[in-house]
């Protein structure tokens, strides 16, 4: 199961978790489950994205590498 369908059971979990004739402390501690899951699986998809936005097409990571190409006024080896 993706991510994504995984988060959209969860919330759905969660919105029928009211409406369900379960005991009050059932629904407290099923919302405050589906909550931290919910957390858990926001921050990977998060962290997917953004490690998504770092990769250039072969798949590695960019960097900010600064690379001084004058060699004008570089010192001569000895």
């Amino acid at each position: 199961m993706s991510q994504e369908s995984f988060v959209f059971l969860v919330g759905l979990v969660v919105l029928a978790t009211p409406l369900l004739g379960i005991p009050h402390e059932w629904k407290d501690t099923a919302t405050i489950v589906a909550g931290i899951l919910l957390l858990i699986a926001g921050y990977r998809l998060r962290r997917a994205a953004y490690i998504r936005s770092l990769e250039n097409e072969k798949g590695e990571r960019r960097g900010d590498a600064f690379v001084e190409n004058n060699t004008e006024g570089a010192l001569e080896p000895r």
